[in-house]
Parts: structure tokens; C-alpha cells; sequence
């Protein structure tokens, strides 16, 4: 059949199908080569696009012809059922594949907060809406793996890799309308996620190594389980709080956030969502399960020391509605030393409480290494630029830096434990709650937290 003859068979829905998947190919492309112009060779595959709706020179549907015929037409002398039922199957999953996979790597994911590092602005078991083109999509490191697969297989099917090591691309980040801010919620990947005790994911595995020694972790595998190494947006999907830009200084002293952009120290707001951790005594009474549930405290955090003695986290609306209890003597936040160590690890008197100060680097940057200061940044010229880095000599960061912090601040994994969030390891905005669930309590007695629908992750 000659070209001419093709294009007389073509017919006006498939022009307009034509027109429309052609239009919406052009604008990726034109988003993905938008600071790199290399990326305008994927043109070339705008004729097969094209003729997949009009000339149909590669016949993709080549096994419809295998059809049985309907009860109302005649028989198709070729038709295989088998063939075509299966081909169909075939078709119809590539295709939601590549879908779900298109989206989910350059629109939008799904993410269920699983710990209450964010409590109480969000909940455990809020499931977000995660824009990823807020801050500009990823093009991925590892493009060959499963959809909807962080990096595992369900255990039923084996529990191993969901994608393939090879090929790896470089980090590269399509053009988004923002960069993350101070207040910002943002999805990451975890950053001391690059390598993973299997059976002990909690604490990462540079703590363990840590407070067991290097080669006790690698040693017992009946304890720790394998060791993995995964790329970078392989690792674990962490949700907290900006608290700091690249080009801030930041430090904490009792538990209060201050930032410096310039010359002054400025104290970051604290929001009604914040946590601390108190230990409560009262004259004996009994603070029941039902009065905390009242009071706001998750059932997984109420926690009896000893009679009379209880220990969980609150927020400052909270801890006045609960200092106006005439039962209750004290309450006192939990003492620092109760945080652990913090990064970088085991190298300065820092504690959870009061923190730094810490300079988080800018992208152009250059900096004097020094003896002090070379714990702090070490890392991020082995892990994340991989650069020399010496003492005594500058350093030159080549990305932009973050410093993320829950709102559970004394019951979050954060930044003060393991450091700065580059860039390359930014996931998306949270936009809003589309499913927010209770565990603890049955169906219809408020398991759905229905006035958390709908409601904006920012706030």
C-alpha cells in the first residue's frame, strides 16, 4: 500500500488522536530539554507517534486480526481467540505500565506518612498527593525498574530488587516553578540511605557503625542481615520540614529554630504543630487511655514510666490544656541527653535540643576546610559529590543543600542526625491529603479521619 493510499484511509478521529498525542510529546520534550538542548533528539520518534494513529506503517495492532468475530458479524477465517485474548492482556498492561510509570517519575505520587516524625501537622497514616514537578521531576538514576516499587519486591514475591543497577544515569532535574523553602514539607530521599543493613534499617547503617563498629555490622549478618548499596533515588522516601535554605546558617538552642541569611539571627516561627517530649507526673491519678485520646496523644505514644509518672508528646495547646488537669504536679520536657548523638556523629558536644551553629552550603560556594569543620562537610564530598576534600585547603560545593527537621522534634530521624539533604535527593511537595486513616480505631467509629480530607499538607 503506497503512502498516498494510506493517508486516504486515515480518518478525522485519527488525525485529531494523531494531533493531541503529538502536542502533548512536543511539550515533555520541550520540558525536558528546556536547560539541556541535547534532549531535543527524542524529536526524531514524533513520526512514529504520528504514524501510529494515521499511516500505521508499523502495525502495532498486528494481532487484532486474530478477532473473533461478534455474535452480529462473519466469521473471521483467522481468528485465534487464545492469541488475541492473550495479546490483549499484553497490550492493555504495557500500557497502564508505561502510564503509571510516566506519572508517577515526572507528575505526581502517592506517599503514606508511616512514622509521627511530623505529628501533629501530619498524621500517621495521612496518605499525600506528592507533586513532583513543584520542584522540577527528576529524570531518573536507575530508568529500568517496576512502577510503584520503591526498591523491593513485595516479600510474597521474593523480597529482592525492583530495579536494575544498570544503566545509571547522572542527575539531572527538569524545570520546576519553585525550590524548596523554609516551611516547606518535602518528600526526599533519604540521605544515609545509600547503604542499608537489611534486618536493621533503624537506626541507618552509619550509626550502627557508629556505636558497634564497622566490622561488627558487616560481621554478624545474623543481626544486621545483609548490606546494600542503593542509588540515590532508590533510597528510602523521608517527609519533614524545611527549616533550612542553601546559604543559611542555622542553630538550635532549646528547641527553638533560628536561621541567619545575612548578618542577624533570626528565630524561626514555631508552628502549632510542634511537639516536645514531657514527662508528667500527677498526685497518683490515673490518666487513663481515653482522657489522652481526648488530650491528642496517639495511642503509640502513651507511655506509663511508673505509677503516676507518664512520659509523651505534646504540642503548646496541649501542654496548657493539660497543665489545667488539678491532678497533674508537674510537667517537664524530656532531658536532652535523651536524643542520642547527633551529626556528625561522635565530632562535637552538640545535643537534639541545642544544635550548631551550622552553615548549610550553597551551590558555587567555596570554603576553608578546617579541622572543626571537616566532620560536618566531609560527607558530602564523599557521598554526594564524590570530590577530594582536605583540610587546609577550599572546597567548592557543586550542589545546594537543605536542612530538614520533624515537627515530632523529639521523636524524628532528621537532619540533626545525619546531616544535609542535597538537592539531587529531592522528591516533591506534599499538596494535599486525599486519604487519612486511624488505626486505632474500628470503621465506623472514626477509622477514617474524614476533616483531613482534602486538606492542604502544608499546613
Amino acid at each position: 500500500m503506497t503512502i498516498r493510499e494510506r493517508l486516504q484511509k486515515v480518518t478525522t478521529k485519527g488525525w485529531i488522536a494523531a494531533g493531541c498525542w503529538s502536542a502533548l510529546y512536543i511539550a515533555f520534550i520541550i520540558w525536558l530539554a528546556w536547560d539541556d538542548p541535547k534532549s531535543l533528539w527524542w524529536l526524531l520518534l514524533l513520526p512514529v507517534i504520528v504514524d501510529a494513529f494515521t499511516t500505521k506503517f508499523i502495525n502495532w495492532s498486528w494481532w487484532k486480526k486474530y478477532k473473533p468475530a461478534g455474535k452480529d458479524e462473519p466469521a473471521n477465517p483467522q481468528a485465534k481467540p487464545g492469541l488475541y485474548t492473550l495479546c490483549s492482556w499484553i497490550d492493555a498492561i504495557a500500557f497502564a505500565l508505561v502510564a503509571v510509570y510516566f506519572i508517577n517519575l515526572y507528575m505526581f505520587q502517592n506517599y503514606q506518612i508511616p512514622s509521627s516524625s511530623l505529628e501533629k501537622s501530619l498524621r500517621v497514616g495521612d496518605f499525600l498527593f506528592v507533586s513532583k514537578m513543584s520542584y522540577g521531576a527528576r529524570v531518573p538514576n536507575t530508568p529500568l525498574s517496576m512502577p510503584l516499587m520503591q526498591h523491593s519486591w513485595p516479600a510474597a514475591f521474593g523480597g529482592g530488587k525492583s530495579y536494575w543497577d544498570k544503566p545509571q544515569w547522572p542527575y539531572k532535574r527538569l524545570r520546576g516553578w519553585d525550590t524548596p523553602k523554609k516551611g516547606d514539607i518535602v518528600v526526599f530521599n533519604f540521605p544515609a540511605g545509600d547503604t542499608v543493613c537489611l534486618k536493621m534499617q533503624n537506626p541507618d547503617y552509619y550509626t550502627l557503625c557508629h556505636y558497634y563498629g564497622k566490622q561488627v555490622v558487616e560481621a554478624r549478618k545474623d543481626v544486621f542481615g545483609d548490606i546494600v548499596v542503593r542509588p540515590v533515588d532508590r533510597r528510602e522516601n523521608y517527609v519533614k520540614r524545611c527549616v533550612g535554605e542553601p546559604g543559611d546558617s542555622l542553630r538550635v538552642i532549646n528547641n527553638v529554630v533560628y536561621t541567619k541569611t545575612n548578618e542577624d539571627w533570626k528565630e524561626e516561627p514555631t508552628r502549632k504543630g510542634v511537639q516536645l517530649n514531657y514527662i508528667v507526673r500527677t498526685d497518683g491519678h490515673l490518666l487513663t487511655r481515653t482522657y489522652l485520646d481526648k488530650l491528642g496523644v496517639s495511642h503509640d505514644d502513651q507511655h506509663v514510666i511508673e505509677p503516676g509518672v507518664y512520659h509523651f508528646p505534646m504540642t503548646e495547646a496541649m501542654h496548657e490544656n493539660l497543665a489545667k488537669n488539678p491532678h497533674v504536679v508537674s510537667i517537664d520536657v524530656e532531658p536532652e541527653a535523651a536524643g542520642g548523638d547527633v551529626y556528625p556523629l561522635g565530632a562535637t558536644s552538640w545535643t537534639r535540643d541545642n544544635y550548631g551553629p551550622i552553615y548549610i552550603p550553597r551551590k558555587g560556594d567555596k570554603l576553608m576546610i578546617t579541622e572543626e569543620n571537616y566532620p560536618i562537610y566531609r560527607r558530602i564530598a564523599q557521598a554526594y559529590e564524590h570530590k577530594p576534600m582536605a583540610i587546609g585547603e577550599e572546597y567548592e560545593f557543586a550542589m545546594d543543600y537543605y536542612w530538614m527537621q520533624g515537627d515530632n522534634r523529639h521523636n524524628s530521624a532528621d537532619s540533626r542526625y545525619w546531616g544535609f539533604v542535597p538537592e539531587d535527593h529531592v522528591v516533591g511537595r506534599p499538596v494535599f491529603i486525599w486519604l487519612s486513616v486511624e488505626k486505632d480505631k474500628p470503621w465506623f467509629k472514626g477509622h477514617i479521619r474524614w476533616t483531613r480530607l482534602g486538606k492542604r499538607a502544608s499546613d
